[in-house]
C-alpha cells in the first residue's frame, strides 16, 4: 500500500470562524436583472497575498528528452495525495499557493522543485493560461496554470530530491500525454479522485484526438 492511501478521516466537527486560518463563509447579497435583491452563500480564501491577482498556480510539467527512452511520447507528471475534505485519494497536477511578490511563473517553478524535486521551465509563448476560477458559484478560489518542459537529459533531474513539508505526502508519477484521459479513467475505477485540472486537461486532449483538430 502506498503512503498516501494510508490516510483517512478520522472525524468530523464544526468549525468556529474565528478558528478558521484558510477560509471564511460569507453572506452576498446582490441583485439580478430583474433588479429583485438575493443573497448568495460563499466562501473565500484568507491566503491571497496583498495585490496579487490570483490564490496560486497549477503546473502542467511535460517530461521530454528522457534519456532512458529517447524515442518515448511526452509524458505528463501527475501526483497522488490525501485529501481530507473528500477523504479521497487525488490525482492532481503540481500546484501550490502564490508568495507575496512572487509571479506566477516563479510560483509554478518553485512549486515543482519543492513537490517533486525536478526543474523545469517555463515554455515560451504559451507559459501561462488566463485566470482560471475553480468553483465560482461556491468561492473566489483561482489560478493560473503555467506550461512547463522538464529536460530529463539535464544532471539535475536525474535524481530528484523533493523538499515537502511535515504534513505532505505526495506520490510523483508520470503517463504519456496521449493517454492521459484513458488513464484518468482507469485511475477513478481502481479508487483514485481526478481532479479537475488533470480531467479538464484530458479531456481536451481526448477531444483533440477524436475530433483531428491538429
Amino acid at each position: 500500500m502506498s503512503t498516501v492511501s494510508k490516510s483517512k478521516v478520522t472525524a468530523t466537527e464544526p468549525l468556529d470562524p474565528k478558528d478558521a486560518r484558510w477560509v471564511k463563509l460569507v453572506k452576498l447579497t446582490y441583485t439580478d436583472p430583474t433588479a429583485t435583491v438575493r443573497t448568495w452563500e460563499s466562501a473565500e480564501r484568507l491566503t491571497r497575498p496583498h495585490g496579487s491577482a490570483i490564490d496560486g498556480v497549477g503546473i502542467i510539467a511535460i517530461m521530454q528528452n528522457d534519456p532512458a527512452h529517447p524515442s518515448a511520447p511526452p509524458r505528463i507528471l501527475l501526483q497522488k495525495q490525501f485529501r481530507p475534505p473528500i477523504d479521497q485519494v487525488v490525482i492532481e497536477v503540481p500546484a501550490g499557493l502564490i508568495d507575496a511578490g512572487e509571479t506566477a511563473e516563479a510560483c509554478a517553478l518553485r512549486e515543482l522543485r519543492e513537490e517533486t524535486g525536478y526543474r523545469g521551465r517555463v515554455v515560451e509563448g504559451f507559459g501561462m493560461t488566463p485566470v482560471q476560477w475553480n468553483d465560482p458559484g461556491f468561492c473566489n478560489t483561482n489560478v493560473q496554470m503555467i506550461h512547463v518542459t522538464v529536460d530529463m537529459s539535464l544532471p539535475e533531474n536525474q535524481n530528484p530530491k523533493p523538499e515537502l513539508e511535515e504534513s505532505e505526502f505526495i506520490e510523483c508519477f508520470t503517463v504519456p500525454m496521449t493517454d492521459l484521459y484513458a488513464e484518468s479513467e482507469r485511475l477513478e475505477r481502481e479508487g483514485y479522485a481526478i481532479d479537475a485540472r488533470v480531467g479538464t486537461f484530458a479531456e481536451g486532449i481526448e477531444v483533440a484526438k477524436r475530433w483531428k483538430l491538429v
